[in-house]
């Protein structure tokens, strides 16, 4: 027998004996006679009939979850008891279906009743609060196929698919590949209704062998626009002729949403930053694109950011933006879509065999999406917003407790489920982005050429990706694998050098006397931590910049392998001394640099002076990290952003600066400086929103930043409540936009402030029956501060079964339960967080627990007590290891908040 969480031994196991050919996959989610489902319903219709050869004879197992199981036959015969274990009526998701198949070819059939989702897996419903609209979405990744089909769900037994879907007859449904729709005709003594029929069946087809984590399934009355991309995919000598397509490959575009956000829909704009994607991927790629269509949904109440089903990405629809927003978020809905675009090469047409290279997947889509942003649309700096994003994230990732090889441990599922985090993503692709330095752009894109060539449509490990790469490069690239996949943890990297005086020169003072250039210079190289202390070969750029006319400017820029603890920089040699110092310019590897006391006391006072983005907020990042490890005093972070902040040019980069500066103050400034941190940080935010250009990005992210503090200081209250009163202009913020997403935010800081309270939020919710506008509304009742109200929200986010909220509505109660200023209602709630959540794991879905295990962790207790109480908890045997997973994440970030404190408090003044 097995369990939902599958294990790798046994999907290993169940590759050996079967080889799966099709799944013919039937839905109806009518209601029709005969069916339990409906759109109101708790359940659906599945039945699928899979063809398989058994290798050889014996039990094994086929997945199916939250299933009333009608039928299993196998070749004709019906054998549902013993499938199910002895009796249907005892059906235990736990264990699967149990097949006992004989060596040959097998047709398996499986009628079940499934049952829909609000947690975001499955098939998930959700019904408009706009227009009661009611729509359907699947969620397959990691394993969740089984809760809309029977299956053998793992990646490396890929088959084709035949599937209709029994919708009502006003819908949509999008697959995998074009549909096929016929009515259903009415049954006997039925009258079909006038305005179209009651029912259609929407047949797909897809004739490539696919994962079934990567079938997909949107039903709905979805809002649908259509156009179409045309281009050659460029030869390269990797890449089979008959792999080619003749002559110009037309895609059909597609995109839906609902019909209630219709109006938001920015499909031009989508669709041209759509084509610059298969542009560029179509030059670069080699492979034609080889799903036929490519069609994007954009989903309500998503988990991610999105999904690459085949031909049919699904989005959160909060991309489908309602209300003004900034640029930054135009370039990571961008990133998005062209992450997902990678997939259908790297992931969907050459598949991981198993779900450790997940990283590799998840890596490569990200650093493809980088470098086609960089290349060809509007976002041509996206590796200033990696270095900024991406790479903050994998820095966190890789300092906590729970940080793993890039090449993780993938057991079973429950531990990918885990692994869905800044080491898979943003480490693996920062590590992607070195070796490609390394090895040279061209070559690594041949190297991936040759890779999808040699693999299409078949399963890969790493380990062939990289004997691609390395035929391509002529470089033996085992031993850098073995450094950066293997290992966990961050090198530090820093400058050491003495200079001498000379005479004249480029640095030269003011009289023409003698400047300073670099005597002899090194780079030092720290054991990554934490891990074993493994020093790694890195391909770095040294960079020296210099003011000059009040801007800070690279005068000298030097690339160079770093190789053990100490590496000789000769070509440093001579070259004039500057004001600051990066020996990581560019961001061309994964580590932390350390800059020397020269290059941080300038920066304190200086960062705003850089003319080029990167070497900006390769200074940000550096100060921040200092900051968080306790190097840094708090408060000087804070000065630092107010000084620099208006010379940032780049709106992706300013708004994590903003972010940061507030979680400075919140989590790391000292105790008794907080009030005065807030009235600091707060007066500065306003006085640069109201000096930025009326209407701006910077004006807007000013004005967010402001929302993130309690508005109890710095005349915050004033502007919010002008703000929500459709005023801005009366408090010096001509231009600001005030929309629905605004008048929600401004009226949330001032609940949260008890300035408003449930009257007035139910006003707004009557003026806005969004979607949006009732997700707004929890987070804004759950901002109440009262001490029966926090109980309210805690019980009503830990209820279970059919009270539980769905998996949206979860997140906005939980920042409105925790928003700023709250901390000092929250104490209560410390000893139930560790006393009822390590039975969250049992209790609700991977994804739900894991929702809840972050969001209610109390932050709030930053105290030894708090990090005892955490103590006892990973000390228990009892809990389950996920559990103790995302405890220990959070533990480590309260202690580094005490931490940091203490840093701030022990200082003093500066």
């Amino acid at each position: 027998m097995t369990s939902t969480n599958l294990t790798q031994t046994e999907a290993a196991a169940r590759a050996a004996m079967l080889e799966v050919s099709h799944y013919d996959i039937s839905l109806d989610v009518t209601g029709a006679p005969g069916t339990t489902a409906a759109p109101g319903a708790e359940t659906f219709r599945s039945t699928t009939t899979i063809t398989l050869t058994a290798k050889t004879a014996g039990e094994t197992f086929l997945d199916l979850r939250a299933a009333d199981v009608r039928s299993v036959t196998v070749d004709g015969a019906d054998v549902t008891d013993a499938a199910c274990g002895g009796n249907k009526e005892l059906y235990d998701d736990e264990r699967g279906l149990i097949l006992d198949l004989a060596a040959g070819e097998h047709e398996v059939v499986v009628d079940a009743d499934l049952r829909y989702t609000t947690t975001g897996e499955g098939l998930h419903r959700f019904t408009d609060p706009a227009d009661k609209q009611t729509y359907l979405y699947s969620q397959f990744e990691t394993a969740d196929a089984k809760r809309v089909f029977a299956c053998f769900d793992q990646p490396d037994l890929k088959a084709t698919y035949s599937m209709d879907v029994t919708a009502p007859g006003a819908w949509t449904v999008v697959s995998n590949s074009e549909a096929d729709v016929s009515d259903v005709a009415p049954a006997d003594g039925e009258v079909a209704p006038l305005d179209g029929p009651a029912a259609r069946v929407h047949r797909f087809r897809v004739e490539v062998p696919l994962s079934t984590y990567l079938i997909a399934f949107c039903a709905g009355p979805w809002h649908e626009v259509r156009d179409e991309w045309a281009g050659t995919v460029a030869k390269h000598p990797e890449t089979p002729a008959d792999h080619q397509p003749d002559g110009e490959l037309t895609i059909p575009l597609g995109l839906y949403c609902r019909a209630s956000i219709a109006e938001h829909l920015d499909s031009e704009r989508l669709f041209r930053e759509t084509k610059e994607g298969f542009d560029w991927y179509a030059a670069n790629f080699g492979e034609p694109y080889p799903f036929g269509k490519y069609d994007q949904i954009f989903c309500p109440e998503y988990n991610m950011g999105a999904m690459e089903n085949a031909g049919a990405v699904t989005i959160r629809d909060e991309y489908v933006f309602r209300s003004r927003t900034t640029g930054y978020l135009y370039e990571r809905r961008n990133e998005t879509i062209l992450h997902e675009m990678a997939h259908m090469w790297f992931g969907d047409l050459v598949t991981m065999r198993w779900w450790d290279d997940l990283w590799l997947n998840e890596s490569f889509a990200t650093w493809s999406a980088c470098a086609s942003q960089a290349a060809v649309s509007q976002y041509d700096g996206a590796w200033t917003t990696f270095a900024n994003v991406e790479k903050a994230w994998a820095y966190q990732q890789d300092q906590l407790p729970s940080t793993h090889p890039i090449a993780a441990d993938a057991s079973d599922i429950d531990t990918v489920d885990q692994n869905f985090d800044g080491i898979t993503y943003a480490k693996g692709a920062s590590v992607l982005k070195q070796l490609a330095a390394y090895v040279g752009e061209d070559a690594f894109l041949a190297g991936a050429r040759l890779h999808f060539a040699r693999h299409r449509f078949a399963n890969a490990t790493f380990a062939d990706l990289l004997d691609a790469l390395s035929e391509a490069s002529g470089r033996d690239l085992s031993g850098w694998a073995d450094q950066w996949l293997t290992t966990t943890g961050i090198n530090t990297l820093s400058a050491a050098y003495s200079s001498k005086k000379v005479e004249g020169g480029a640095r030269a003072d003011a009289k023409g006397g003698a400047g300073e250039v670099y005597d002899v210079f090194a780079i030092r190289q720290t054991g990554a931590e934490p891990g074993a202390g493994e020093l790694r070969d890195h391909r770095v750029a040294v960079g020296v910049y210099a003011m000059d006319r009040g801007r800070l400017r690279r005068t000298h820029r030097v690339e160079v392998d770093v190789k053990g603890e100490i590496t000789k920089v000769p070509e440093m040699s001579g070259v004039p001394v500057g004001d600051v110092v990066l020996v990581n310019d560019d961001d061309l590897s994964y580590c932390f640099m350390e800059m020397d006391p020269g290059s941080w006391l300038f920066l304190l006072e200086n960062i705003g002076a850089f003319a080029d983005p990167m070497p900006r907020t390769l200074a940000w990042s550096t100060m921040w990290e200092m900051t968080r490890a306790a190097k840094v005093r708090a408060r000087d972070f804070v000065d630092m952003v107010l000084r620099g902040a208006p010379s940032e040019d780049q709106i992706s980069v300013l708004e994590r600066v903003l972010a940061q500066a507030v979680a400075a103050v919140e989590r790391y400034a000292a105790r008794d400086w907080v009030g005065e941190g807030r009235r600091v940080l707060g007066a500065g935010l306003l006085d640069h929103a109201r000096a930025a250009a009326a209407g701006s990005d910077a004006q807007l992210a000013f004005v967010n930043a402001l929302a993130m503090l309690p508005a109890d200081g710095a005349g915050s209250l004033d502007v919010f409540r002008a703000i929500l009163a459709g005023s801005p202009e009366d408090v010096g913020l001509e231009g600001l936009i005030v929309d629905a997403d605004m008048t929600w935010k401004a009226l949330t800081v001032l609940v949260a402030a008890g300035d408003k309270g449930v009257e007035d939020v139910m006003a707004a919710e009557r003026d806005d029956q969004s979607a949006l506008g009732a997700q707004s509304a929890a987070k804004a009742r759950a901002a109440i501060p009262e001490a029966d109200n926090k109980i309210r929200v805690w019980n009503t986010c830990t209820a279970t079964g059919a009270t539980a909220p769905s998996n949206l509505m979860l997140r906005s109660m939980m920042a409105g339960f925790t928003a700023p200023g709250s901390d000092e209602l929250l104490g209560d709630f410390t000893d139930r967080y560790f006393t009822e959540a390590p039975g969250w794991w049992a209790e609700y879905s991977s994804e739900t627990a894991q929702r809840m295990l972050d969001g209610l962790y109390p932050h709030w207790e930053v105290s030894q007590a708090g990090l005892d109480k955490a103590s006892a908890v990973l000390d228990d045997a009892s809990v389950p290891n996920p559990v103790k997973r995302i405890v220990a994440e959070n533990r480590d970030r309260v202690q580094r908040s005490l931490a940091a404190r203490e840093c701030d408090a022990a200082t003093g003044e500066k």
